[in-house]
C-alpha cells in the first residue's frame, strides 16, 4: 500500500464516522454526549409533565396533536428527509390506519381498552399498502415521484367514498366509546401520543446511525452513484418507504380513537401530507430533531388559527403561504441553520468541515472507503 493511498482510507474513514454520527458529532456545534443527553432528558420531562401540569382540554387536545404530529412528522422524515423523495402521499397510511382499525371493531365488535391492541395491525395493514405503493411510485424521482404519490392518495380517497361495505362511505365509521372521564380521557391519549413519538423518534436515530441510514443520504445526495458503489436503491428506499408508511398507520389509529369517527375527507386528508411535509421542512429535512422542533411550533399556531379565524379556507391558505415562505427563505430548516450560526459564533464552521472530510457527502464518503 502506498503512502499516499492510507491516508485517503484515513480520511474516507472518518468522513464515513462522521457521517453516521451526525453534525453533532461535529466538534463545537452542539457540545459532547453528555450535553445531548442532558438536552434530550430535559425536552422528554418537559414533554411528561405537560400533561400533568394542564388539566384544560382545550389545551391537552393540542398537546395529543403536538406528540401525534411529531410521530407523523419524523416517520415522513424517515423516508422523505433521508432519502430525498419528497412524498405527498403518506396521508395514504394515515387514513388506511384509521380505516383498518375502525373496521375491525365495527366487525369484531372490539370494545373498551381493547381497541389499543389493533395498533399493530393498523400499522401492518398500512405497511403492507406501502409495498405496491412503493414499487409503483419509487420507480421515478423527484417531480414524478411526487405526482404519483398525490395521484395514488386521491385513488385512496375515492376508494373510500365508493367502498360502501367495508368503509361506509360518506357515512363514516365510528370508534368505539371509552367510559373515561373528559380529562382522563385527553391525558390518557396525551401520552399514548407521546410514548409512540418517543418510540418513532427513536426508530429515526437508530436508522441515521446504521449503515442503512448511510445509504439512504448517499441514494440522496446522488442515487445513480450511490447504485455504482454497491447500494441496491430500490430494496433500500422500500424498506424505509414501509417503515415510515407502518408508523403512520399507527398514529392514524390513535386519531380515529380520539376523535371518534373517520370519513373519507378527513382519514385521506390533503392537508394532512402538507401539514407533515411543512412541520419537517420548517425543522430541518433529514435531521432528527427538526420534525420534533417543527410539530411544537406549528401544531399549536394552525390550532390558534382555527380557532381564531372563522374561515378554515383562510387558515389553510396561510399554512400554504408559510410552506412557500419556509421553503423560499429557510430551505434547511432551524436545526441546520441555527447549527451553522452557532458555528459560525464559535469560529469552527469551516475548520471543522475541512478537519472531517464527508461530514455532509454520504457518497464521497463512500467512495473513498472502497479506494
Amino acid at each position: 500500500m502506498s503512502d499516499s493511498t492510507s491516508p485517503r482510507r484515513s480520511a474516507a474513514a472518518a468522513g464515513r464516522r462522521a457521517e453516521l454520527a451526525g453534525p453533532a458529532a461535529v466538534p463545537g456545534v452542539l457540545g459532547g454526549p453528555g450535553t445531548r443527553a442532558g438536552l434530550l432528558a430535559l425536552a422528554l420531562a418537559a414533554f411528561v409533565a405537560f400533561g400533568v401540569a394542564f388539566t384544560n382540554q382545550l389545551v391537552l387536545t393540542i398537546g395529543f396533536l403536538t406528540a401525534l404530529y411529531i410521530c407523523c412528522a419524523v416517520a415522513w422524515n424517515l423516508f422523505s428527509g433521508y432519502s430525498g423523495y419528497i412524498s405527498l402521499g403518506h396521508a395514504v397510511f394515515f387514513g388506511s390506519g384509521a380505516y383498518a382499525a375502525g373496521i375491525v371493531c365495527e366487525h369484531l365488535q372490539v370494545t373498551g381498552n381493547a381497541i389499543f391492541a389493533l395498533l399493530p395491525l393498523a400499522g401492518a395493514v398500512a405497511a403492507v399498502i406501502a409495498v405496491p405503493f412503493g414499487l409503483v411510485a419509487l420507480r421515478v424521482r423527484r417531480h414524478t415521484f411526487v405526482v404519483i404519490t398525490i395521484a395514488i392518495f386521491f385513488i385512496f380517497q375515492l376508494m373510500a367514498f365508493d367502498l360502501n361495505t367495508l368503509t361506509n362511505g360518506t357515512i363514516g365509521l365510528d370508534a368505539p366509546f371509552l367510559v373515561w372521564g373528559p380529562v382522563a380521557f385527553d391525558q390518557r391519549f396525551y401520552y399514548i401520543a407521546l410514548a409512540l413519538a418517543v418510540v418513532t423518534v427513536g426508530i429515526s436515530w437508530l436508522v441515521k446511525g446504521s449503515r442503512f441510514g448511510l445509504q439512504l443520504r448517499a441514494i440522496r445526495d446522488d442515487e445513480d452513484r450511490a447504485a455504482s458503489l454497491g447500494v441496491r436503491a430500490m430494496p433500500v428506499k422500500l424498506t424505509a418507504f414501509v417503515i415510515s408508511g407502518g408508523l403512520t398507520g399507527i398514529a392514524g389509529a390513535v386519531w380515529f380513537y380520539f376523535i371518534g369517527q373517520v370519513f373519507p375527507q378527513s382519514g385521506f386528508d390533503p392537508i394532512f401530507d402538507l401539514t407533515v411535509a411543512l412541520i419537517a421542512f420548517l425543522g430541518g429535512l433529514g435531521t432528527i430533531s427538526g420534525p420534533v422542533i417543527g410539530a411544537v411550533i406549528i401544531m399549536p399556531a394552525e390550532q390558534y388559527l382555527t380557532s381564531s379565524i372563522n374561515d378554515s379556507y383562510l387558515s389553510q391558505i396561510l399554512l400554504g403561504v408559510l410552506f412557500l415562505a419556509v421553503v423560499l427563505f429557510l430551505p434547511n430548516g432551524l436545526v441546520p441553520a441555527v447549527a451553522s450560526r452557532v458555528r459560525s459564533w464559535l469560529g469552527t464552521g469551516t475548520a471543522a468541515a475541512a478537519a472531517v472530510p464527508g461530514v455532509a457527502q454520504p457518497v464521497a464518503a463512500a467512495k473513498g472507503a472502497q479506494e
